[in-house]
């Protein structure tokens, strides 16, 4: 699999929507996919998840972040 980094813009209904599939994925336990710029992503049950906030240059960033290995 080819590396790739991309950042996509959501409206604010779409950004609730998928967040609320996501946490009721982490409640139930169960893989969640989702499509970013047109690929489809199968998040793991086995995922870590994490809050990164960085400030500077005059504004500030919070960061949602899934990680997981390949397997």
């Amino acid at each position: 699999m080819e590396d790739r980094d991309i950042e996509k813009s959501y409206s604010k209904e779409e950004f609730v929507s998928k967040l609320r599939r996501l946490a009721d994925s982490i409640e139930k336990g169960e893989n969640f996919r989702i499509s970013v710029a047109g690929e489809a992503l199968y998040v793991p049950d086995r995922a870590t998840f994490t809050i990164e906030h960085e400030r500077g240059d005059g504004a500030q960033e919070i960061e949602f972040q899934i990680k997981w290995k390949d397997q």
